[in-house]
């Protein structure tokens, strides 16, 4: 009997291809071919699921942005469930390991970064990628905004916190935090990363001044 290929998961594995050929040779040499070649696949087989290019990077930026967002909702989750009221550390604890997941601590998260920044870069130039970039930063943001409201809701951050400023404000470190360890590697360790970004938390805390 011929071997049943599920489109779903052959789609994966080529978008896994495209993640692998992003971090070792840049966005521009994702064609389908070296796609293909990557994946262990004829290009014929990657045209069967794709279109062509556009199609690819499109799906391919959805299934970054959705395996990113699967990770930070598994936190979010907790922080926000009334039924399971957590300690204040360990509310600290897990908002530390939530926006840890966006910054590059280790080999799976650095190459993430990297693809992601690769994508982003690209959306600058081309429209079509733009709605999916956004989608992520989007994400972030609204998610940020909903933790940061429910701690100043039970009065853990400054009374006279702005919530979207704040919320902003978290976003923009982690970027920073995250092109500087791609872009200048060697020069931030994880442990500094995970630093900068506790000690920022903590000015956000009711009662720190």
């Amino acid at each position: 009997m011929p071997k049943i290929v599920d489109p779903e998961e052959r789609r994966r594995v080529v978008a896994e291809a495209v993640f692998r050929v992003v971090r070792r040779e840049g966005l521009e040499q994702t064609s389908l071919r070296n796609v293909a070649a990557e994946a262990g696949l004829a290009i014929g087989s990657v045209r069967h699921y794709f279109a062509g290019h556009t199609e690819l990077m499109l799906f391919a930026m959805r299934e970054m942005s959705a395996r990113i967002i699967a990770r930070l909702t598994v936190h979010a989750d907790r922080l926000l469930d009334p039924s399971a009221p957590l300690s204040p550390d360990e509310r600290r604890e897990t908002v530390v390991r939530m926006l840890a997941e966006l910054l590059p601590l280790d080999d799976e998260r650095h190459a993430e970064v990297v693809v992601w920044l690769s994508f982003a870069a690209a959306a600058r130039t081309r429209p079509e990628l733009r709605p999916h970039a956004d989608e992520l930063y989007d994400g972030l943001v609204s998610l940020t905004t909903r933790v940061l409201e429910g701690a100043h809701r039970a009065g853990r951050l400054h009374p006279n916190a702005d919530i979207p400023l704040e919320a902003r404000r978290l976003c923009a470190l982690i970027d920073g935090l995250s092109l500087e360890a791609v872009f200048h590697p060697g020069r931030l360790d994880p442990a500094t990363m995970l630093a900068v970004l506790k000690a920022h938390l903590t000015t956000l805390q009711a009662g720190h001044s």
